[in-house]
């Protein structure tokens, strides 16, 4: 598997784009399952549904919570962009698989980076 030399600013971008997608995602798990109050539902394996499925009435978002999502994603596309559009892409010869190993530099140990 070939190794590279990442610069640390676009390390430092990947690795607050992992860090912001985990608590977008933690965010999202603790929201109610819709943004504005809607009532919840509750079907029965009937009337050609394969499976049962229901929801609890939902209190919509807060407006801190939006504030907080509308944040978290707005930061998210910062770092896509940074990460997307960095320099160093131009210098590889093979950047989709330099793109896949830089998602993973932050599992390295020092000692395993390149010098």
């Amino acid at each position: 598997m070939s190794t590279y030399d990442f610069p640390q600013d676009l390390r430092d971008a990947q690795l607050e784009l992992h860090q912001v997608r985990s608590a977008l995602s933690d965010l999202y798990k603790q929201l109610p399952w819709s943004v504005e109050p809607l009532p919840g539902w509750s079907h029965a394996k009937e009337n050609g549904r394969s499976f049962e499925s229901s929801r609890p009435d939902s209190p919509g978002w807060s407006e801190e919570e939006k504030q907080q999502v509308d944040a978290l994603r707005a930061r998210q596309m910062e770092l896509v962009t940074t990460v997307f559009f960095h320099p160093f892409w131009a210098t590889c010869d093979d950047p989709v698989t330099a793109r896949s190993a830089l998602k993973h530099a932050h599992e390295q140990t020092p000692d395993e980076a390149p010098a």
